[in-house]
């Protein structure tokens, strides 16, 4: 089994379209292997992969390598990936499946100035959104940080032509809206960062702020932008 790092914190309609979504994700990702899967969902929004078959090792790889994995142990100087729970003067707190959180101070997100609320503002950093970290432990003696790629992918966020960063919702309901919402020639792509977190990149000539003006109220999302 694999508990992939990213959640499912919808509920009723909405959860049953986001797992249906996993699924579909989860047979691109394996279909061509030699391998039987289940999704499930945990009790901490986690959701969980069973697998059999020939292939079921390497599907189980090819699903950590794509998805991050929510492991029962963290050990110390070791990289896993975690989702934003919440934020204080004091760093981030993410939640990678060990049930009090591990918290990133400040000093050790490694994002330039500003507190936590001004640095998520300007990398767009929406709730949920799944994080690469370095676990230090838990005796107090050294903090958890930001993984070095973790920082060079939000920093690399701020050198383009803008973002718009959403959660809530999973890829193809965030490419409907947009279309609907008569966005179809104001964005490069959606890309997925998590299963219902997606950034859409803009295109060189759209104002990030103003397609969050226009689409805010079509999604039941909280939505960031990333100005360059």
């Amino acid at each position: 089994m694999v508990v992939l790092a990213t959640k499912i914190y919808v509920e009723g309609d909405a959860q049953q379209r986001a797992l249906d979504s996993l699924r579909s994700l989860v047979a691109n990702d394996i279909g061509d292997l030699e391998a039987d899967f289940e999704v499930g969902l945990r009790h901490d929004e986690f959701p969980s992969v069973t697998i059999e078959g020939e292939d079921a090792v390497v599907a189980r790889n090819v699903l950590r390598e794509t998805w991050g994995e929510i492991v029962p142990d963290l050990e110390p100087g070791g990289t896993y990936v975690g989702t934003l729970t919440s934020w204080d003067e004091d760093g981030f707190v993410l939640d990678a499946g060990t049930g009090d959180g591990v918290r990133v101070p400040t000093d050790e997100l490694g994002l330039g100035p500003g507190n936590p609320v001004q640095i998520r503002e300007r990398f767009g950093l929406v709730q949920h959104l799944p994080l690469t970290f370095v676990y230090r432990g838990d005796d107090g003696e050294s903090a958890s940080r930001l993984a070095d790629e973790e920082r060079d992918r939000l920093f690399e966020w701020t050198r383009g032509d803008g973002r718009l960063n959403v959660n809530s919702a999973t890829r193809a309901e965030v490419r409907s809206t947009l279309n609907r919402a008569g966005h179809a020639q104001d964005y490069v792509t959606v890309e997925r960062l998590g299963l219902l977190e997606q950034s859409v990149i803009c295109t060189e000539d759209t104002d990030p702020p103003g397609l969050l003006s226009s689409v805010g109220s079509y999604l039941p999302s909280e939505l960031r932008c990333v100005v360059p």
